[in-house]
């Protein structure tokens, strides 16, 4: 059965991730922590699809507080023709006006994510982000973005430059599963690994920050009788370095 092939490739790409990326969850949670215990800001950004790992961490019941997304302006599936968004990510400088629509300084951190890791978008705000002194964190799938061309006229691939990089074990293509007698595959991965990756670093962020004697900002759920107002406290505590609430 298709569904059960897929349901097999997903769980053998997460324990693929499990094998293989733990050390670099685990780097880029300390990474995080350092810039959170000085008082520095994150931020995450991802183009169409890859988006949803931002849309996962933020504003989200068990979530950190402290990721600030940076906006796909242009690039998110509210647009019509939805055709737009692949043409903005090869936008050359987009990536860069972007990072200045947020008030960034040397020190923050930047989580970009990009299966195939080619295109302008990504690239240029990763190259921006550097130049500005931020860690850049990357999530991408390795397979796939070692199989293809970059868009941009460095050459670069957000694979290069990256201060972490961590693979999201999606094969070449993003789809896994080759259904009999039909050509293209289908069942996408990059989407459920990579949520897996954000969610995994969360958790060790708080593990770390919780550790360390430091309250970690984390949602309550609003549904929760006392969510409003736990989560309201904690909000405005950390209101300098949330942006998003505006």
């Amino acid at each position: 059965m298709s569904a059960e092939a897929y349901l097999a490739r997903a769980q053998a790409a997460l324990q693929q991730v499990h094998d293989t990326q733990l050390d670099a969850i685990v780097q880029a949670g300390e990474a995080m922590v350092e810039a959170i215990v000085s008082d520095h800001t994150l931020y995450s950004f991802g183009a169409s699809h890859s988006f949803m790992l931002t849309e996962e961490m933020v504003y989200r019941t068990g979530g950190l507080m402290l990721i600030n997304p940076i906006y796909p302006h242009g690039m998110s599936l509210f647009v019509r023709p939805m055709t737009a968004t692949s043409r903005l990510e090869r936008v050359l400088g987009l990536g860069a006006a972007l990072l200045e629509s947020v008030p960034t300084q040397a020190g923050d951190v930047l989580v970009l994510a990009s299966t195939s890791g080619r295109n302008a978008v990504v690239i240029d705000m990763a190259i921006a982000a550097r130049e500005k002194g931020l860690t850049v964190i990357g999530i991408t799938a390795l397979a796939y973005t070692q199989g293809v061309s970059s868009r941009h006229p460095s050459g670069k691939k957000l694979a290069d430059l990256c201060d972490i990089l961590i693979d999201n074990c999606a094969p070449y293509g993003d789809a896994a599963v080759q259904v009999p007698g039909f050509a293209q595959p289908v069942g996408p991965l990059s989407s459920l690994t990579g949520i897996a990756i954000v969610n995994a670093l969360v958790a060790e962020i708080v593990a770390k920050l919780a550790a360390r004697g430091v309250q970690p900002p984390v949602f309550m759920s609003a549904n929760l009788d006392a969510g409003d107002a736990y989560n309201a406290r904690l909000l405005a505590e950390n209101a300098h370095r949330i942006h998003y609430m505006g």
